[in-house]
């Protein structure tokens, strides 16, 4: 059977005519390209020439669109910051974009210069548009075939970057830019447009601004980068993921030598400079300054109690300073004491916190759970566990405050049975109680019976002063944890059945070192504001103090635990 015929033309099998056609297609392609190119950039001129001339009419009649004042700066956010007492960083609260402004002077003197090198060479000539850096940008572009270099200059990229600008390609839109950028190097100083631009424009991988830019791909600050690296990064505005030298090693690096021939052409750098910089490789050093985070569970305290303030997207997103009361030197202490005493993985988890009598302030708050190094909960603020014995303090400062003297009053140290009702038995509705060793001593005053932990007498004592008494002691010494169950407060909190946070304990410990006053646990000194202001509404580092017993009953009290920690 003979195949159909079709519709080939002569000269289809034919591979030199296939190839020929294919060339004159790429030409073809090439050419309509180009002269697309040439038609979006000669438009482009036109409109600077139209903005050119009309300048003064454009933002006389423009009105509330080219109002500088009327129009509100997009919010970008920028990483709040946490140090410790040292001054130490303990970690970044951050923003959905890496972001931490610096001033001019905190800038190496390479940035500057290499950002206006290879992206605004008239800035300090031009009065925010530059229609002859468009005209150089166009002859560029054409020369390529494509679009290789932009005719923005750095106020307009910032107009962009700071103020709701449409980004519809129109002319309106593009009047409106050239008329902000005019109306803001009218405003606004050269240096102040620069700084302003360095810290707002996006230098990929998450980064915005030079410092966050600087942290990012060199691990250093934005101060400390020397003339290749302020080059790489000077270079990356214009396409941050085609630029990402992380990722393409060759294209950066090509990118970066175009900007050091930038700074060659424009009398920046000599020619020694310039060889040595481009003999140079890029150096990167990735940055774990915004991921890494020292004292964790202090750090999710802090940043609750933020957030608290704040609120969630405030303190995301804040640009805050938050400067705390935490100690590195003691929560290595801390951390050691833990270590050192608990040696196995399958030792249970444990937890120090130290607060500070005078004023509450948070010196060491730590936690390990051998065995599981990944924990992400707070052992010290959320974990609740029971006391146990610790809780027997609540009990004695309430016989104290109650009058008992400790040192003559006592009990019969014997296995204690207490029946509400008389029908039941241990396993049920009976509160029966031993010692821990099973050994008792006959009759025992309250004081000797606390250097012994003697479950049975405080289980009496705690019965005779009520257990409402201990709830309410606990309590005003700092407990916050819900005491009650079902309503009521159970004779067996006494021996500490339920169950409290190491900072609840932490902060009632406290209070009874202080005499009495108690101090609300103080994580914060101080909050700076993104605008350099300490925030002094929220009371941060204003230590909250009243006095809960007396000194009489908390000297008693605190007598007897030295004495237990001496020879308890």
């Amino acid at each position: 059977m003979t195949p159909p015929r079709g519709n080939r033309r002569p000269g289809d099998d034919d591979p030199i005519s296939a190839r020929r056609r294919t060339k004159r297609r790429r030409a073809d392609r090439k050419r309509t390209r180009r002269r697309a190119v040439v038609l979006a950039l000669v438009a482009g001129v036109a409109l600077v020439l139209v903005m050119g001339g009309t300048a003064v009419t454009g933002v006389a009649t423009l009105g509330s669109n080219c109002d500088l004042n009327a129009l509100q700066p997009v919010a970008i956010g920028e990483n709040s910051f946490m140090y410790a007492a040292d001054g130490s960083t303990l970690g970044v609260i951050p923003a959905e974009r890496n972001r931490q402004p610096v001033t001019i002077d905190r800038v190496s003197a390479w940035l500057p210069k290499a950002t206006i090198a290879i992206e605004d060479r008239r800035f300090y000539e031009h009065g925010g548009i530059d229609p002859s850096g468009i005209a150089r940008a166009v002859w560029a572009d054409v020369r390529a075939g494509k679009v290789v270099q932009g005719g923005s200059t750095i106020t307009q990229q910032l107009v962009r970057n700071l103020y709701p600008v449409s980004r519809e390609q129109t002319i309106e839109r593009k009047v409106k830019e050239a008329c902000l950028a005019i109306k803001l190097n009218r405003a606004w100083p050269k240096e102040k447009i620069l700084v302003t631009y360095m810290n707002q424009v996006y230098y990929g991988n998450l980064a915005y601004g030079i410092e966050a830019a600087a942290q990012t791909y060199f691990s250093k600050h934005a101060k400390d980068l020397n003339l290749p690296e302020a080059a790489l990064l000077a270079g990356m505005p214009q396409a941050p993921s085609q630029y990402d030298p992380f990722n393409r090693t060759e294209i950066a690096t090509q990118r970066r030598d175009q900007v050091l021939g930038a700074l060659l052409e424009t009398g920046d750098i000599d020619s020694s400079q310039y060889e040595w910089a481009v003999s140079r490789g890029l150096g990167l050093k990735a940055g774990k300054l915004y991921t890494t985070i020292r004292e964790p569970y202090f750090f999710s305290y802090v940043r609750d109690q933020l957030i608290a303030e704040y609120g969630a997207a405030t303190v995301r997103s804040g640009g805050l300073k938050v400067y705390t009361t935490i100690h590195p030197r003691f929560q290595r202490n801390a951390r050691r004491a833990i270590t050192e005493t608990l040696t196995e993985k399958t030792d249970p988890a444990a937890a120090i916190i130290s607060i500070n009598p005078a004023n509450g302030a948070i010196r060491a708050m730590t936690a390990v759970t051998p065995g599981n190094t990944k924990n992400q909960f707070n052992l010290l603020s959320q974990a609740k566990r029971q006391a146990g014995s610790t809780f027997k303090t609540f009990v004695l400062a309430a016989a104290v405050e109650a009058g008992v003297n400790p040192e003559t009053t006592g009990y019969v140290s014997a296995p204690f049975f207490y029946r509400p009702d008389p029908v039941g038995d241990c396993d049920t509705n009976w509160w029966c109680v031993e010692t821990y060793g099973k050994t008792y001593g006959g009759w025992t005053s309250i004081s000797r019976a606390t250097l012994s932990s003697d479950n049975t007498v405080y289980a009496q004592l705690t019965l005779d002063v009520t257990p409402e008494a201990v709830g309410k002691m606990a309590e005003k010494l700092g407990v916050r944890t819900p005491l009650k169950v079902e309503g009521a407060y159970v004779p067996s909190m006494g021996l500490g059945s339920i169950a409290v946070s190491p900072l609840d304990m932490a902060s009632a410990y406290a209070t009874l070192a202080a005499g009495g006053i108690y101090s609300e646990p103080m994580a914060i000194r101080k909050v700076v504001l993104p605008n350099g202001k300490t925030d002094d509404s929220a009371g941060w580092g204003k230590p909250k103090r009243k006095r809960v017993i007396s000194d009489g009953v908390a000297y008693t009290v605190t007598k007897i635990l030295e004495q237990n920690m001496l020879s308890g």
